[in-house]
């Protein structure tokens, strides 16, 4: 972990963010019955997912927590009660595959699945409703495990898919498609019909990635160097488009690094992976957060992450 970056304020009142909670080797004490039945959408503690664990950043607070030793790509559930992680086999380590949860509340990891060695996860998605999370097995094959039994099933197999995002309103999941015939694109997959959609087809040479659903679940904002190829940034900036493939917007003027966009809890802000100006070297960066209109930024204070591999926004408990 590199020296503590404070070059910023945290804005937790414009964050309208709780108080900050304890977890994994500091946890608070919270009744599981206080999790259930709390309705109001409280923004909790960032997660960032740094290659081979996961630090926590709660709100009002600058200096991470290390969440967990192990697991990477983790993200919660839509109540904030649960954390999936995937592990994957690194060299040297004798890890098989799986997914787990880690329980909020209890402190508790349960593995969820697992496979031989050689299996490759990618990017667990939850259902809004908590009961399966999403993933792509071995860069082909979409599935959902469901939460309590760690059954599987197949959406769609035999093409190269990435990333996927669960709609707020469950009814799709998008994701990064390479289509055979066309190339890369991003698709949404219906899950009430099972029909694959196509959403966004970049230009020639664009690169693009980490599509994330709006909270209203009628766009999905991407990451591309569409308007910023002159700039050798990796991200570039942010874009979204509707789910039926009209209204291509950009989204920030500014050319950076983004990476791993999500949404608030409460669906009034966004943040993602970038570099503050005032770093020296690229090194995975900051948290940069804008409003859900895009029209006010502000950096969070902490670590630089380097590597890191994904970013989320957890609910206070």
């Amino acid at each position: 972990m590199t020296e503590l970056n404070r070059r910023a304020l945290l804005r937790t009142a414009a964050l309208g963010a709780a108080a900050a909670t304890g977890l994994a080797g500091g946890l608070t004490a919270v009744a599981p019955a206080a999790a259930e039945e709390s309705t109001e959408v409280v923004n909790g503690p960032w997660l960032v997912s740094v290659g081979s664990g996961v630090l926590q950043i709660n709100p009002g607070h600058t200096t991470p927590q290390q969440l967990l030793t192990t697991g990477d790509q983790a993200t919660t559930s839509a109540d904030g009660r649960h954390v999936a992680v995937i592990n994957l086999s690194y060299p040297n380590e004798a890890v098989a595959p799986n997914l787990s949860l880690l329980d909020r509340v209890t402190g508790e990891v349960r593995k969820l699945i697992s496979d031989p060695f050689g299996v490759y996860y990618e990017s667990p998605t939850w259902s809004p409703d908590g009961t399966q999370v999403a993933l792509v097995v071995n860069h082909d094959t979409l599935v959902t495990v469901d939460v309590a039994t760690g059954a599987r099933r197949v959406l769609v197999q035999g093409h190269n898919m990435a990333r996927p995002n669960w709609s707020r309103d469950g009814s799709m999941i998008v994701m990064r498609w390479v289509s055979r015939s066309e190339g890369p694109q991003l698709r949404a997959l219906e899950l009430a019909t099972g029909k694959v959609r196509r959403v966004y087809v970049p230009d020639v040479g664009e690169r693009f990635d980490w599509p994330v659903f709006m909270p209203n679940s009628e766009r999905v904002v991407f990451c591309t160097n569409r308007w910023t190829r002159d700039v050798d940034i990796v991200g570039g900036s942010l874009g979204s488009v509707r789910i039926d493939g009209t209204g291509l917007k950009r989204l920030t003027d500014e050319p950076r690094v983004y990476l791993s966009p999500v949404f608030s809890p409460d669906g009034r802000y966004c943040a993602a992976l970038s570099v503050p100006p005032t770093n020296e070297y690229p090194d995975g960066g900051n948290i940069i957060v804008t409003t859900r209109g895009f029209d006010a930024t502000w950096w969070i204070p902490g670590d630089e992450y380097d590597d890191s591999s994904r970013l989320d926004w957890a609910r206070a408990l």
